[in-house]
């Protein structure tokens, strides 16, 4: 089974935007989502246009703040404090990277947690790793999704994550533990890589290297969450070489059209989230 990351999002996109329209017509407030882009990194324009597009369509106020690349790091640092005081602005993103005179731990940790859309704040990735409530990060929340879409129950399943970047991996690692599941993560140092990955009931692939991961290393009938972007040539790919793996297992995400519209549509998940919080 090929898993439709573009299919689930838009039916979370609906539930999110009928809970928005109910919240507007009882309280007549809506989310508010504030996102500063510093820059012409083409990813990232791209990015947050379809997230401001993606925030329309659901009903969320949605604002894109923009700077050049050489702005200051004590305007940003301004700016995330005017926001997080806005009783307007329910979540607030600073799309990353961030050019070098600029620390990425500063801009994070300045934004109000109960804010921070991303989940990356120091306080909500301890809540996350303590088992509390917390906001947790758009891909591995997305990633959770679409794994109990194929398998409500995870208790006793092992899984394997490929990565261990705190924007994914760890994370991800956190979200299955709250599931029941044994996790193993595996990175660049571990000795053999292919045979852990051999034993995942739930393989999630996040190590950033184009069709790393072959038939030969996964078990027949697991589920395969491919979290990798990879330009090969004019091709985009994942970390899983799909096409001699999609016969193999149980089911498994194709990039692009997996991950990626679950990430956005997770972002619009946490915005309501804060906005109701609030």
């Amino acid at each position: 089974m090929i898993i439709d990351g573009k299919k689930e999002a838009a039916l979370l996109r609906e539930e999110i935007k009928k809970e928005i329209a109910s919240l507007k017509e009882s309280h007549n407030k809506v989310p508010g989502l504030s996102v500063i882009l510093i820059g012409n990194f083409a990813p990232s324009q791209i990015y947050v246009k379809n997230k401001e597009k993606n925030s329309i369509e659901v009903g969320i106020n949605s604002e894109i703040i923009r700077y050049p690349d050489s702005v200051t790091e004590k305007e940003v640092l301004n700016k995330i404090e005017e926001l997080n005081k806005n009783r307007n602005v329910s979540g607030i993103l600073v799309q990353l990277p961030l050019p070098k005179q600029i620390n990425k731990e500063k801009i994070i940790n300045a934004i109000e947690p109960k804010k921070d859309v991303d989940g990356f704040h120091p306080i909500n990735v301890g809540n996350l790793s303590s088992g509390y409530n917390a906001i947790v990060p758009c891909t591995p929340l997305g990633c959770l999704l679409l794994i109990k879409k194929i398998e409500k129950n995870l208790s006793g399943r092992h899984a394997v994550i490929v990565g261990r970047s705190n924007l994914n991996g760890k994370p991800m690692a956190q979200l299955l533990l709250k599931e029941n599941c044994s996790v193993t993560v595996v990175h660049s140092k571990t000795k053999d890589l292919k045979a852990e990955c051999q034993k995942a009931d739930i393989l999630v692939a996040a190590a950033g290297v184009a069709n790393l991961v072959k038939s030969d290393w996964v078990k027949k009938d697991s589920i395969i969450i491919d979290v990798g972007i990879n330009k090969v040539g004019k091709k985009i790919v994942g970390d899983v070489d799909f096409e001699t793996v999609k016969n193999k297992v149980r089911a498994i995400t194709p990039v692009p059209g997996g991950v990626g519209p679950m990430t956005i549509a997770c972002l619009l998940k946490n915005t309501l989230e804060c906005f109701k919080a609030h």
